[in-house]
Formats: C-alpha cells, sequence, structure tokens
C-alpha cells in the first residue's frame, strides 16, 4: 500500500483536502467529479435546497446505482468488467459518506 498523500477536489464550487494513497489518486479525483455532478444535477433541478441535503440524495442516488449494479451483477445481467462497476460504485459511494462527514465537520 502507498503513502497518503492530499489531493484537492472541488464539489459545488468548493475545494476539499482528501488523504489518498496515491495509487488511488485517479480514482478519488473520477469519484468527485462523478459526484459533483449528481450534487449539481440536484442542486438545479430546484427540489432540494441546502448542501447537506443534496449530499445525502446524492449519497442516496449513488447507493442506488450500486444496489442495482450488484443486483445485475448476481443476476448474471452485466458484462465481465461487472466487478470493477460495483468496485467503482462502491468507492463513489465511500466518497460521498466521506464527503458528508466534512460537510458535518466544517
Amino acid at each position: 500500500m502507498s503513502k497518503p498523500h492530499t489531493v484537492s477536489v472541488r464539489i459545488l464550487d468548493k475545494d476539499y483536502q482528501v488523504a489518498s494513497p496515491e495509487d488511488q489518486q485517479a480514482e478519488l479525483i473520477l469519484s468527485a467529479r462523478y459526484l459533483d455532478q449528481k450534487m449539481r444535477a440536484i442542486r438545479d433541478s430546484g427540489k432540494v435546497i441546502g448542501i447537506e441535503r443534496i449530499a445525502v440524495m446524492a449519497a442516496l442516488n449513488i447507493s442506488y446505482e450500486l444496489l442495482r449494479a450488484t443486483e445485475q451483477l448476481k443476476a448474471g445481467e452485466l458484462g465481465g468488467s461487472a466487478a470493477d462497476n460495483v468496485e467503482h460504485l462502491s468507492q463513489k459511494i465511500e466518497d460521498a459518506l466521506q464527503h458528508l462527514r466534512q460537510l458535518e465537520i466544517g
């Protein structure tokens, strides 16, 4: 396992410093971009107000995506890279939860 480094990610126009092993930084950045896209879509819909609620809704949506992908994998509906997709979605959920924790602290 490589030594953690600090990575700067931007979510909803706010910068966050996140510790990440060097070999996982690219995935962290992709996950942050994905989370940012989800949160922007929720914010832009105008139906949810407040950064915390937007973050919770994004986490729920990403969790749903993970559960659906897991169900499809178990049912054999996904191709050979399905395990990678599930792992990637799992990481996105972890990142979203970490983001929520950071919002609670800050």
